[in-house]
């Protein structure tokens, strides 16, 4: 489980999205399924072609990581956080805008 979840909301389009951070121990022994069901089918069929070819043994590497590379797509397709997020922002070593509430 994370060790904490960032709500991130897209300005443009209203949608939210609870994003986890931190490790991932979904990804740990489900691989790629949660990303499938977030919707990140990027990440799921790249999840999932390295875990065939690596019998799973990428899920690992991919339990410390996940959770980043989420957040940091969310962001780039215009997602800002809501509230304040510095905290969280210098544990990920990126930016993450927030919405003035």
């Amino acid at each position: 489980m994370a060790y904490t979840k960032l709500m991130l909301e897209n300005p443009h389009n209203g949608k939210l999205a609870d994003a986890p951070v931190g490790f991932s121990w979904t990804t740990l022994f489900f691989g790629f399924f949660p990303a499938l069901f977030r919707g990140d089918w990027k990440w799921a069929v790249i999840l999932f072609i390295i875990a065939c070819i690596t019998w799973g043994l990428s899920n690992i590497i991919f339990a410390f990581v996940y959770n980043k590379l989420y957040i940091r797509d969310l962001v780039n397709s215009g997602y800002r956080a809501r509230g304040n997020a510095n905290n969280v922002a210098a544990s990920l070593g990126f930016e993450i805008p927030s919405i003035n509430e």
